[in-house]
């Protein structure tokens, strides 16, 4: 399969606006690519073909904080040259016994004794989890593990990932263990992509994943776990809804929040749940949110 690749040159000072602008869009297929010793920056968009890349430029342009330094640029990439782009720039990486590898290296990647594995093929939807709101989750998640893993047996635990993009969480907590996962998104091609990696990894039917949104998605559902890395004005539109999610002596992880937006989430969720424990971490410009609710599991 061959692809349009669309490649305009920014004022580096702009790279962090732009790269808040394409996460509040929710739009995929851009990414931002900088050279901080030459000092440029690059806005780059990989599409199906010619006419959607010049649409989607059309779309995303008038929206940039500032007029781009150069035209737009555009090349046709054969199949070989945007998945070995990939394997430039994505290594595996772990946190506690838990690693995420690029599919090209499952036959070489050594996995230690009592460790899991999530195998991950990048393409053009599944991500890398290496973002660092993808990472904060995972985080607290691996930390959740070994503490509840300590007092409960993890086959009677729910979990919930609620808005789950490419799947990267609900199948990091199934690898660990917990045996009653579910994701949901409003997207229905995040969930078939979260279903073809369920099977990439071997995990096909483990995870329950479903199209909905933090209404519908958690109508009725109570997990001991829920995940939610959206965006901060979402988590705090629906704090209630998320909230009423968690069971007695349960957790929920917020991540996708700039680090300058986290008091205001923190805020939204004191007064949405004034009794729970509430603590937060940072990691680059970006944060996240641990709530634990009273209660045992």
């Amino acid at each position: 399969m061959d692809l349009t690749e669309i490649r305009v040159e920014i004022s580096p000072k702009t790279v962090e606006a732009i790269d808040e602008l394409l996460l509040e869009l929710g739009v995929a297929g851009w990414s931002l690519t900088e050279d901080v010793i030459v000092r440029r920056a690059w806005i780059v968009g990989v599409f199906t073909d010619l006419a959607e890349a010049r649409a989607r430029w059309a779309e995303l342009e008038p929206q940039l904080p500032a007029k781009p330094v150069g035209g737009a640029e555009m090349r046709v990439l054969a199949e070989t040259d945007w998945r070995d782009s990939y394997k430039a720039h994505f290594k595996p990486w772990k946190f506690g016994r838990l690693h995420w590898v690029p599919v090209w290296e499952r036959s070489t990647y050594a996995v230690p004794k009592g460790d899991e594995v999530l195998w991950l093929d990048p393409g053009l939807a599944f991500g890398t989890g290496n973002h660092e709101t993808t990472r904060l989750c995972v985080e607290r998640l691996v930390e959740l593990d070994a503490k509840l893993g300590e007092r409960v047996r993890k086959s009677q635990l729910r979990v919930i990932d609620a808005g789950c993009g490419s799947g990267i969480l609900a199948l990091s907590a199934a690898k660990l263990g917990f045996r009653q996962v579910m994701g949901f998104d409003n997207d229905p091609e995040a969930v078939r992509v979260s279903e073809e990696n369920a099977v990439l990894n071997g995990m096909k039917g483990r995870v329950e994943f479903v199209v909905g949104d933090l209404i519908s998605g958690l109508a009725g559902r109570l997990a001991d776990i829920v995940m939610a890395n959206i965006l901060a004005n979402v988590l705090i539109e629906f704090a209630p809804q998320l909230v009423g999610s968690v069971a007695p002596g349960g957790a929920l992880v917020l991540s996708g929040i700039l680090a300058k937006e986290n008091a205001e989430v923190r805020e939204a969720y004191r007064l949405a749940a004034p009794d729970w424990q509430i603590n937060h971490r940072k990691m680059g410009e970006w944060s996240d949110v641990l709530l634990c609710r009273p209660g045992s599991p």
